[in-house]
């Protein structure tokens, strides 16, 4: 049962006409009053793009639903951004996320092996060690930025376990990962993607010349694989499925950037959420100690908090024809954005959606793009290391308190903390 009133920690904004294509978007919090104002409006609603052609937003929980399901409608493979792209560009930068079937089935059912719930659970011993270890190291810090020392760090920690790299260079691949996925905040990258020329970048993911380091990176690993050598969860990924497809060299390097910014980023971001909560709300913490030992209360929040968080924003389809909707016409080659955040704030889908409740349920949320053929590779490992930095919160720390102004990810793809001063009291 949700007791606290804790509304609007993400935004204080009362504008309901932010523009949604612009990367500073998001910078004060996430536009709640602008979602909600969409949602009342329609099941689709025309936004103009300085940059660009302009976008269907779909808001409501149902219509992403039921929109994310139909990929012969709404294609995947023009790029799952807002940024337009030409042929040449999407076709050099996809992955299996810029995929339709029958190409998407093919490899992600090469893929689906390497990230099984129950391949994820093998590291859950992992994931606790690494957490146990990052909790005592802040509390002797005093005061710290939660983000970086303890959201970051638990997956990128892990990424060179899952991918069987080399611990030391998990730090690197975090960076590279974050110049890609977050290519239009400076703190990243000097490549930031609307306030530089990145014309001549245009072909590699992400349009970022990180891309670069990581294909020779991952060209290094293709060969550590083919010369018999154990790379993580990367050999299952190269193993052929029952037709005997193998992934090709371009489309490996293309999963392995992706792997490294994606792997990190949401979980990152949702683990900053929860802190950012418990900092903010006591009484939040208090539940969760009242619960310790309780694992399904446990499995119960990690979804809670991923729904609080929703981290992706948005993808983005194309209309491959004209189609009409609920009363709007679609032409094709339009682009039609599905905005899960909003979709995880629909109040004829949750119950008081301003508020974090741990015990809801159900709680059908679309925090890994549910619904559709795209749904988050990753999601079993994001969960159990969410679950278990919750545990071991509740476990070894007593109270929470955000000592600082927080600051947000200068994106309008991924949201969340990029900082968040907080300090920890022992147990």
């Amino acid at each position: 049962m949700s007791t606290n009133n804790w509304q609007y920690p993400f935004s204080s904004s009362t504008n309901s006409q932010v523009d949604l294509s612009s990367y500073d978007a998001f910078n004060q919090g996430m536009p709640y009053k602008t979602f909600q104002r969409m949602r009342e409006e329609g099941p689709l609603v025309w936004c103009e793009e300085e940059n660009g052609a302009g976008f269907w937003s779909v808001t409501r929980y149902k219509d992403i639903m039921a929109l994310n399901k139909n990929a012969k409608l709404l294609s995947s493979a023009q790029g799952i951004r807002i940024e337009e792209q030409t042929t040449e560009e999407f076709e050099a930068r996809k992955t299996f996320q810029e995929m339709d079937a029958p190409d998407h089935t093919r490899y992600r059912i090469l893929m689906n092996k390497a990230f099984s719930r129950n391949e994820m659970g093998k590291f859950e011993g992992k994931i606790r060690h690494i957490t146990s270890d990052l909790i005592d190291k802040a509390l002797a810090l005093g005061e710290f930025d939660a983000t970086k020392e303890i959201a970051s760090q638990l997956p990128m920690r892990m990424l060179g376990s899952i991918l069987g790299v080399p611990e030391e260079d998990s730090e690197w691949l975090v960076q590279k990962g974050d110049a890609l996925i977050a290519n239009t905040d400076p703190d990243y990258t000097d490549f930031v993607l609307d306030k530089v020329d990145t014309e001549e970048y245009r072909m590699l993911p992400f349009r970022s010349p990180a891309a670069i380091e990581l294909f020779d990176y991952a060209n290094k690993l293709l060969k550590r694989i083919r010369n018999g050598e154990k790379v993580g969860i990367l050999n299952l990924v190269m193993q052929p499925n029952k037709d005997g497809t193998v992934i090709s060299d371009d489309e490996f390097r293309n999963f392995f950037c992706l792997a490294v910014a994606a792997g990190n980023d949401t979980t990152r971001y949702c683990i900053a959420a929860s802190m950012h909560a418990l900092a903010n709300d006591p009484q939040l913490f208090a539940q969760l100690k009242a619960n310790q030992g309780n694992s399904d209360f446990f499995a119960g929040a990690t979804e809670e908090v991923l729904r609080w968080a929703s981290p992706t924003t948005h993808f983005r389809r194309t209309a491959t024809e004209d189609f009409e909707y609920e009363n709007q016409q679609v032409k094709q080659g339009d682009k039609v954005v599905f905005w899960f955040h909003s979709g995880n704030r629909d109040e004829s889908m949750f119950e008081n959606p301003y508020e974090i409740d741990f015990s809801r349920s159900p709680n059908r949320h679309m925090s890994f793009g549910q619904g559709g053929a795209h749904v988050c590779l990753g999601m079993f490992l994001a969960k159990l290391e969410i679950k278990v930095v919750l545990e071991e919160l509740t476990r070894r720390v007593k109270t929470i308190e955000q000592t600082g102004q927080h600051s947000y990810l200068r994106s309008n793809f991924i949201f969340g903390l990029k900082k968040l001063p907080v300090k920890f009291t022992s147990v």
